[in-house]
């Protein structure tokens, strides 16, 4: 069953996995290692990474080597990225109006909420 870069992101292990193969090739192994998790969990979610294409895995030697595919999670970018406005606009209104709200109070309680 081929799946799609939003499965592999759906879940939070997946996503710290990505992350962390972001910054270095790491062995299976090392990917396990990093995590609380049992390793036949952590080898399905990388199975599952590898059939959406997010991840490759060589063998080199006895070692399997897990790889960051990043131009496969541009779909996923894309799609998150046309929402970026609209969030921006909202957390843009909301700060307009907490600083409206602390213009309001007299000062001794918008120094005590700072401080808070």
């Amino acid at each position: 069953m081929r799946r799609d870069v939003f499965q592999a992101i759906a879940d939070p292990v997946r996503r710290d996995i990505i992350n962390l193969l972001a910054e270095q090739t790491l062995t299976i192994n090392a990917v396990a290692d990093r995590f609380d998790v049992s390793r036949p969990a952590i080898s399905k979610h990388l199975k599952i990474l590898k059939e959406c294409g997010i991840i490759d895995i060589t063998q080199q030697g006895r070692e399997r080597y897990c790889q960051i595919q990043p131009r496969n999670l541009i779909p996923a970018f894309l799609w998150i990225d046309q929402y970026r406005s609209l969030w921006e606009e909202k957390l843009d209104s909301f700060e307009n109006y907490l600083n409206k709200l602390q213009t309001r109070l007299p000062d001794g309680q918008a120094k005590n909420k700072k401080d808070e």
